[in-house]
């Protein structure tokens, strides 16, 4: 199921995409009426977390571009609920940042409330999935601390949807810039994969229905410019595309 939010911000109302229909949804009844095409809806990020919880370094592709050694435990950061954004919606480049950087990555959103979760029971507490672009402000890791780099408005793309019932084991991600092709891996190549990610978060962090976890990029990070287009897309999942500003 691809779960959605629609509408305005305001007054957002939750959905499910069948086909190329939009239908009403509500998590105890299930789909309901009609609603419209998709293509006449405006979609918005699919969750409102008030959690992100980020890995870093997670992807050896990474680690050998950067000169990283390998890590023991997933590296941890967080991203503010301010810097989430939604389909379509611009990416905004301040202006005295010199290097603003993309970064495709698997989402994964919280179904239940978890906390000192085990390898075993992990998967239990996800909804589903989405696309996230990890937007950083290069310039502004100097600050010594990563909340300015990483949580500005609009540093933090998801969506189309939420994407439930799918394995999140060997899927495809990729990053555009325009038509170029920035990033590729497979999840199979992450270094923790989500279970083991989860199981890490959940022993500092109690995790709430509708809070992310993104679970690292791959290598190929690089700039963005005001005028670019970037899509992040996931097998399985759907594309993620956002103008820059």
């Amino acid at each position: 199921m691809r779960l959605i939010r629609f509408g305005r911000e305001e007054a957002a109302r939750t959905g499910c995409v069948e086909g190329d229909v939009v239908r009403a949804y509500d998590p105890a009844t299930g789909p309901g009426e009609v609603v419209g095409p998709l293509s006449d809806i405006r979609l918005l990020a699919p969750c409102e977390p008030r959690t992100i919880v980020c890995v870093g370094s997670n992807y050896p592709c990474q680690l050998k571009e950067k000169g990283r050694p390998w890590p023991e435990r997933p590296a941890l950061f967080l991203k503010a609920p301010n810097a989430v954004t939604g389909p379509g919606q611009p990416i905004l480049h301040p202006r005295e940042v010199e290097r603003l950087e993309y970064e495709g990555e698997l989402a994964v959103v919280i179904g239940r409330t978890a906390r000192n979760l085990t390898v075993g029971n992990a998967l239990a507490h996800v909804l589903g999935y989405t696309c996230a672009n990890d937007v950083t402000a290069h310039d502004w890791r100097a600050d010594g601390q990563w909340a300015r780099a990483k949580s500005a408005d609009t540093f933090l793309p998801l969506g189309p949807w939420i994407t439930t019932g799918i394995e999140n084991g060997d899927l495809e991600v990729t990053t555009l810039i325009n038509d170029r092709l920035a990033q590729r891996a497979t999840t199979r190549e992450m270094i923790f994969g989500v279970p083991e990610i989860l199981a890490w978060v959940t022993r500092w962090f109690t995790l709430r229905p509708g809070d992310v976890v993104l679970t690292g990029s791959p290598a190929g990070v690089g700039p963005m410019e005001p005028g670019d287009e970037v899509t992040v897309a996931i097998e399985g999942i759907g594309a993620l595309t956002n103008p820059v500003r």
